[in-house]
């Protein structure tokens, strides 16, 4: 069964760019253009992973791990924050939150299918 993983950035051509790195790695890709949208869409389905920017307006990644975790379906979905943000700070507000991993922009393809395919085989190991 082909995993889903949603990709929720405010940039289109980000949206893009992870949607073909992970179409090209097997998987099927929901886009969302911001944080609102995101919830619009998952407030009833479930997805194996999303991948979020953190930097949106309305509303920010870390407020939108914060609404995913309330809902009961997604409340141990992984969530890998992917965003041009490094702070150890940031990193840490995403974890209290619940956010299962972080990756910084610009992304190496390959990585970022690893990453996705660590946490979607095994939810509870937390990505670097």
């Amino acid at each position: 069964m082909t995993k889903i993983v949603m990709t929720v950035d405010d940039a289109a051509t980000m949206r893009k760019m992870v949607g073909f790195t992970l179409r090209g790695g097997g998987y099927d890709v929901l886009e969302a253009c911001d944080g609102n949208d995101a919830l619009a869409q998952l407030a009833q389905r479930r997805v194996d992973l999303v991948i979020t920017d953190v930097n949106m307006p309305g509303m920010n990644g870390i407020d939108l791990v914060r609404h995913l975790r309330a809902l009961p379906h997604l409340r141990t979905t992984p969530i890998l924050l992917l965003t041009t943000e490094s702070d150890a700070e940031a990193k840490n507000r995403a974890r209290q939150a619940g956010a299962t991993g972080w990756i910084v922009k610009p992304f190496v393809p390959g990585q970022l299918l690893a990453a996705v395919a660590r946490v979607v085989q095994s939810p509870v190991a937390p990505v670097a």
